[in-house]
């Protein structure tokens, strides 16, 4: 497992080559994080939605959420996500996000991971909405879990970081093309972790 840790605050690309995924560790101070990681909790109407998986429907082993601008959109693997307008909070992440990416996002996909047992699968963010080389930026909030990285058309063994409480990750560059990434499930995480990944759809 990598454990890396930016220098003076500056960001340490978790990627070798083939596109960028900056790591910002505790981006977010523990006590603002801890604020933003309860009024989500509280505020956001998760729910438990369905996902197609090679022609079979099933439901995501996580809780879920989206957020976008009016008008805007946003879907993956056969489901459209019905969206709310943002809350003051997730404004308030997403403008300080902005700041650092130096992009707009008009749309961000919450996921609520309760325990160990909730996980993400192998996925690229290359829906065409997003265009060619589109930028990601992932806030987490609660408890630390394992992110790989694994390469697309490669052997190699998989690349595995720890997220943590304020941590902030934006893949850029060719990122999406050329790695795909994933939560893995975990025995050892016992408390819930909010991630917050926005996105730009292009109009």
């Amino acid at each position: 497992m990598s454990l890396l840790f930016p220098i003076s605050g500056e960001p340490v690309n978790l990627l070798p080559h083939s596109g960028q995924a900056l790591f910002f560790h505790g981006f977010f101070p523990t006590a603002q994080s801890d604020q933003y990681f309860n009024s989500l909790q509280q505020e956001i109407n998760w729910k438990q939605e369905p996902i197609r998986i090679f022609g079979k429907e099933i439901m995501q082993p996580r809780l879920t959420a989206s957020f976008a601008d009016e008008g805007i959109s946003y879907g993956y693997s056969g489901i459209v996500l019905q969206s709310s307008l943002w809350t003051n909070t997730l404004l308030e992440i997403k403008k300080r996000v902005e700041e650092m990416a130096d992009e707009k996002f008009n749309t961000a996909l919450l996921n609520y991971y309760r325990n160990g047992q909730d996980s993400m699968g192998w996925h690229r963010d290359n829906e065409k909405e997003l265009g060619i080389n589109p930028v990601i930026a992932s806030v987490s909030f609660g408890s630390e879990r394992i992110f790989q990285f694994r390469e697309y058309n490669g052997s190699t063994k998989p690349l595995s970081f720890v997220l943590g409480h304020g941590d902030l990750l934006i893949m850029r560059g060719q990122s999406q093309h050329h790695w795909q990434h994933r939560i893995p499930k975990s025995a050892s995480a016992k408390e819930p972790r909010i991630n917050i990944t926005f996105r730009k759809i292009k109009i």
